[in-house]
C-alpha cells in the first residue's frame, strides 16, 4: 500500500504564522536538513570517520526586525517562545529550544551587533529523533544571522559555531557531524567526514532506482543532555589517556592486548577502532556497488553499539532484528541504529520495491511486542542548508 509523505518544507504554514504572531510577513528566511548517519556512531568526538546523508526533512527559520528592543523566538510546533535582549549578556535558559538559537546568537554576538528579531521556527524532522534536528534549527538560524550580519563564515564555520554554542547553552557535548552535513551536504550522495581535520568528501549513493533509505522511529525518546552521552564520551577520552593517544581515532586493536583499560573503557575503545573501519568499509563499498557488504557492516556496527557500548535500547534492537530477517528475499540491505542512541531511530537500506512491505513488517512486529507501531518514512540524499524569500 502507498503511504503519503509529510511536506518537506513548511514554509506556507510558518509565514502564515508569523503574520498572525506579529502582524506583518517575515522578510528573511533559511532552512536546513536533518540527517541520517548511515554508519559511524560515536566517533565524530572521537576525531574518527562519519558517513551521513542530508535527508529531505528540514527545519525552517523566518525571521524580520523587531519593532522593539526586544528579540523573540518562537518554537511554532511547540507553541513555546521567549523574549531576550541580543544587545545584552546571553545565558541558557528553561526552554530547551531556545537554548540552541541563542547559543548561535551568542557565537554572533562576539564580533557583530546583533538587531533585534521576530524569529518563528518549525520543521519536519522529528525532534529528539537521533535525525539531527537541533543542528538544522542551529544553522538555519546562523545561516539568517550571517547574511544579517555580513559575518565572513565558510560552512565549516558555520558548523563549529553552532557547535560551539550547542555545547555552551544547550549543554550537550556533541560532536560536529551533524552541523557539517547540515552546511556541507550534496544531493544524491552522502559525506565520508574525517571528523580530525573536518574534510568531507562526497559519496555517491547507488541510485534510486536500486536503492531505498528508509527510516524507522521508536518514538522513545532520550534527552543527549541528561548525563548518559557526556558519559560515553568520558569512558572514550579515558580510554585513550590510557592508551596514551591523542583520541581514540590514532589507537589500534593491537594495544588493547594486556593493558591496564577497565572493561567499559576497552568496550568503548573496541567500538570506536572497529566502528572507524566499518565506516571507511561502507563508503568504499557504495562506490563499488557491493551492497551485501554494506549491510552486513551495518548489521555489526549496531552489534558493536548495543553490546560494547551500550547506547542502544531494545526498541531499537526489535527493529534491526526484525530488519535482519528480511534480507535477501524480504528486501533488506542492511539495518542499524542511527544517531547517539538511547532510544530514536533505527536506518533500514532495502530495494525500493520493498519499502511497503518491509514498512509493514516493521510495524507489525514492532506492535505484536511493544503495543505501538513505530513511525516509518523513506527519505532521500538532500542538499545543505539555502537562504530564500519567504
Amino acid at each position: 500500500m502507498g503511504r503519503p509523505s509529510l511536506p518537506n518544507r513548511p514554509l506556507k504554514f510558518l509565514r502564515a504564522a508569523f503574520a498572525r504572531r506579529f502582524g506583518r510577513p517575515p522578510r528573511f528566511a533559511a532552512a536546513a536538513p536533518g540527517r541520517v548517519n548511515l554508519i559511524g556512531e560515536h566517533t565524530d568526538y572521537n576525531d574518527g570517520y562519519v558517513l551521513p546523508m542530508a535527508i529531505d526533512r528540514e527545519v525552517v527559520v523566518v525571521a524580520d526586525r523587531a519593532t522593539g528592543p526586544d528579540t523573540t523566538l518562537w518554537a511554532v510546533d511547540l507553541d513555546e517562545s521567549v523574549t531576550v535582549d541580543l544587545a545584552g549578556p546571553l545565558s541558557p535558559g528553561r526552554h530547551r529550544f531556545a537554548n540552541y538559537l541563542l547559543g548561535v546568537a551568542a557565537g554572533f554576538a562576539r564580533e557583530h551587533a546583533l538587531p533585534a528579531l521576530d524569529v518563528a521556527v518549525a520543521g519536519t524532522v522529528p525532534m529528539g529523533a537521533g535525525l539531527g534536528s537541533s543542528a538544522a534549527m542551529e544553522v538555519a538560524f546562523a545561516t539568517i544571522l550571517r547574511d544579517l550580519t555580513g559575518a565572513r563564515l565558510d560552512p565549516v564555520g558555520v558548523a563549529k559555531l553552532c557547535q560551539r554554542g550547542e555545547h555552551e547553552f544547550a549543554g550537550t557535548p556533541c560532536g560536529i557531524m551533524d552541523m557539517l552535513v547540515a552546511t556541507l551536504a550534496r544531493p544524491g550522495q552522502a559525506l565520508l567526514i574525517d571528523c580530525r581535520n573536518l574534510r568531507a568528501v562526497p559519496t555517491p549513493l547507488p541510485p534510486s532506482r536500486s536503492l531505498a533509505v528508509l527510516v524507522a522511529d521508536t518514538t522513545e525518546r532520550h534527552d543527549l543532555a541528561d548525563g548518559a552521552y557526556a558519559d560515553c564520551r568520558r569512558v572514550c577520552a579515558e580510554a585513550a589517556a590510557v592508551l596514551g593517544v591523542a583520541s581514540l581515532r590514532d589507537a589500534e586493536t593491537g594495544m588493547l592486548a594486556g593493558s591496564s583499560l577497565g572493561s567499559r573503557q576497552l568496550a568503548a575503545a573496541r567500538h570506536v577502532i572497529c566502528e572507524n573501519q566499518r565506516v571507511l568499509l561502507v563508503a568504499a563499498a557504495m562506490v563499488t556497488g557491493d551492497m551485501e557488504a554494506v549491510g552486513e557492516l551495518m548489521f555489526d556496527s549496531h552489534a558493536s553499539l548495543r553490546d560494547l557500548l551500550g547506547v542502544s535500547c531494545p526498541q531499537l534492537d526489535a527493529l534491526v532484528e526484525i530488519a535482519h530477517g528480511l534480507r535477501g528475499d524480504g528486501g533488506v540491505i542492511g539495518a542499524r541504529m542511527t544517531g547517539g542512541g538511547f532510544g530514536g531511530c533505527a536506518v533500514v537500506l532495502c530495494r525500493p520495491e520493498a519499502v511497503d512491505p518491509v514498512t509493514d513488517q516493521l510495524e507489525a512486529g514492532y506492535t505484536r511486542r511493544f503495543g505501538t507501531g513505530p513511525v516509518c518514512f523513506a527519505v532521500v540524499p538532500s542538499g545543505p542548508a539555502y537562504t530564500f524569500t519567504p
